[in-house]
């Protein structure tokens, strides 16, 4: 069975920069459509981002557009969210999801309940 484990996360300032990481286990990574999650307390999970096996297609919320990239190692068995310029407004826990079947567009990106594989979450804090 696939596993996901999420590395990166931790306190930034506002207008600083993470990378989180998505490691896999269990199958090799390419098999899958990788998502980028966040939910924020009191608040409903978000999209963020997705991207294709192969890595040539990806998919971005607005609000995260032109300042997050999405993308994967798959000889690694990896797949990173680089996120620059961040506001306070990104503070979430953030969670990679993965799925064999889900083509990466804007509605598979914002319906969490389709994605099959989950991880256990990195907090990501950004205050000052």
């Amino acid at each position: 069975q696939l596993q996901l484990v999420e590395s990166g996360g931790g306190l930034v300032q506002p207008g600083g920069s993470l990378r989180l990481s998505c490691a896999a286990s269990g199958f090799p990574l390419d098999y899958y459509e990788i998502g980028w999650f966040r939910q924020a307390p009191g608040k409903e999970r978000e999209g963020v981002s997705c991207i294709s096996r192969s890595g040539s297609n990806t998919n971005y919320a607005d609000s995260v557009k032109g300042r997050f990239t999405i993308s994967r190692d798959n000889a690694k068995n990896t797949v990173y969210l680089q996120m620059n310029s961040l506001k306070p407004e990104d503070t979430a826990v953030y969670y990679c999801a993965a799925d064999l079947q889900l083509v990466c567009d804007s509605g598979a990106r914002r319906l969490g309940e389709l994605w099959q594989y989950w991880g256990q979450g990195t907090q990501v804090t950004v205050s000052s």
